[in-house]
């Protein structure tokens, strides 16, 4: 089933159904990514307060805040489900910090992306493997470059449909949805952290500034990614 009759099946359904929809259509081949961020706490709750069959993992790249676990924890505690997560190949981290160092990300742009490519890029595409629809928590205001994409687009990086449920969500639709059910999230989002990754990599936002500031904040011109989402747009 491709993009276009995906977009048609779905349009008149409701968010939970449309993930429902998804799952059915692809058995066993649905996998969502959550790096236990607000808009994937939502999707997590629809997955897991609705028992669909979607794979639910998450890349753990060594770097994560304490806050970060603690959501992970109580959403284990939460739902009683499994949540699959995915390393950083041994051979190739041991080998970065052993020549560059613990920090070398911060020296270039090169440097910060060598390492998401290790930490994230790589671990993604083994959790990606053998999957037909990757589902994520993208939202068209995170930042210009993700405005572009859709909810339902042909990745061709990865060679699969992915899904963004909640891309035309508002952080404020969010917010609401997690209070309204009870979802547990990053306390951190209570202190100016608007999106939180890797904790040397990420800061609070400051008033005035857009929503992608406080990621790799040194960086004038980077784009703002870490690589999981711009080769497949």
């Amino acid at each position: 089933m491709n993009k276009t009759e995906l977009l048609n099946k779905i349009k008149k359904l409701e968010l939970v159904e449309k993930i429902r929809f998804i799952a059915n259509a692809f058995p066993n081949k649905v996998v969502f990514t959550t790096s236990f961020g607000v808009e994937d706490q939502v999707i997590t709750d629809m997955i897991f307060d609705n028992n669909i069959n979607v794979n639910v993992v998450s890349l753990d790249t060594g770097r994560l805040f304490e806050e970060t676990y603690k959501v992970f924890n109580s959403s284990l505690e939460k739902y009683n489900k499994r949540i699959k997560v995915y390393y950083p190949q041994t051979e190739a981290l041991e080998k970065l910090i052993s020549e560059k160092g613990p920090l070398s990300f911060y020296e270039s742009i090169e440097n910060r992306k060598e390492c998401c490519n290790i930490r994230k890029v790589e671990p993604l595409k083994r959790a990606l493997a053998g999957m037909e629809c990757w589902i994520t928590g993208i939202r068209a205001e995170q930042s210009s470059g993700r405005t572009q994409m859709e909810m339902i687009a042909d990745d061709k990086a990865y060679n699969l449909l992915k899904m963004n449920p909640l891309f035309d969500w508002s952080l404020d639709d969010v917010m609401k949805y997690l209070k309204e059910k009870n979802v547990p999230y990053n306390s951190l989002h209570h202190k100016g952290f608007v999106s939180v990754g890797c904790e040397p990599c990420t800061r609070a936002v400051k008033p005035g500034e857009n929503f992608r500031a406080g990621r790799w904040w040194w960086e004038n011109n980077s784009g703002k990614e870490c690589g999981l989402h711009t080769n497949g747009k």
